[in-house]
């Protein structure tokens, strides 16, 4: 079975505004409220491509109860643990204008509610798959992904991390299978800013050397590229499309790819599956389908190819 984690679900509300103007009053050409959270988007995703999972995580109050409702309708397992105080955040994106987003805090999560989870996670067994995805609220520390590693490290599983700063750089020494930071990102954990693909390769080799297995570093239009645990590296440029939603891409790259490795366990289906789903979701009103995904995928395999040129980024 795999699983997701997301400590700081939400409920997203996703608007398109023409010709949005700051200062004045504008109206929405289209909108929809859905869950959101990295985690639940890897479940939703994984869904589509019809691969069975559980999500995890905290939800609280009227919006928390929304989230779990509209995951069952979509018939995707989950397991939340319900918090007694505040409610699940709520997200304002607009979908119009490329990266604009407000996001909400999300509730407190006390010890008492944490140790639920790890009791939880405490049931996985061999063969099963951990995605631990997103930001976290305020009221946790930094080293709670690495605290839920550290729980796990005698068990047989697949994990994936995607997360930023500290969450991430504190689960490598636990050689997690895969970590996908966009190029932004993994400039972020360095402090530098990433212009050339050789760059990328280079910092990507800096996150396996700290104990990262397999390093997926999105490049947004520039596509992508994989860093395989034997060193080989792949890259895939982005299909061309318009840009309907970015919102969502990134984690249907990383459901993509788990996809197409549990199917295969072949790294470079894996790879070709997850920039097809990333870029599916990012020209899709919301996340991809899975005709919409294999569709791409016929596009995106034909892409993929071993090195790089040492190009700069758009």
């Amino acid at each position: 079975m795999i699983y997701t984690v997301t400590f700081n679900p939400s409920l997203d509300y996703i608007v398109s505004v023409p010709d949005f103007t700051l200062g004045l009053t504008n109206r929405t050409s289209h909108e929809m409220i859905l869950p959101g959270g990295k985690g639940i988007n890897v479940s939703m995703v994984l869904k589509n491509l019809g691969v069975d999972n559980t999500a995890l995580g905290f939800i609280a109050g009227f919006t928390g109860e929304k989230v779990r409702q509209e995951l069952e309708k979509l018939g995707i397992k989950n397991a939340f643990i319900q918090l007694d105080d505040g409610f699940t955040r709520i997200n304002v994106k607009l979908a119009s204008t490329e990266g604009t987003e407000i996001n909400g805090i999300g509730p407190t999560i006390s010890k008492s509610h944490q140790e639920k989870l790890l009791q939880q996670l405490d049931t996985l067994k061999k063969g099963d798959a951990l995605i631990l995805a997103g930001s976290i609220p305020q009221s946790l520390d930094d080293d709670i992904y690495s605290n839920i590693l550290e729980r796990l490290k005698e068990k047989d599983i697949t994990i994936v991390v995607d997360a930023t700063k500290e969450l991430l750089v504190k689960v490598l020494k636990y050689h997690p299978f895969l970590v996908k930071p966009n190029v932004f990102e993994l400039g972020e954990i360095f402090d530098t800013e990433i212009k050339t693909k050789a760059e990328i390769a280079h910092y990507a080799k800096e996150l396996q050397k700290l104990g990262a297995r397999n390093v997926l570093v999105s490049m947004a239009g520039d596509g992508a590229l994989l860093l395989e645990e034997t060193g080989a590296i792949l890259t895939a440029k982005a299909p061309e499309g318009t840009l309907v939603n970015s919102v969502g891409s990134g984690d249907s790259m990383v459901a993509g790819f788990l996809s197409g490795w549990f199917k295969k366990k072949d790294l470079r289906h894996a790879f070709s599956m997850g920039v097809a789903a990333g870029s599916a979701s990012a020209f899709s009103q919301y996340l991809a389908t899975e005709e919409e995904i294999l569709a791409m995928n016929e596009i995106v395999k034909g892409k993929v190819e071993e090195g790089y040129e040492n190009s700069r980024l758009n």
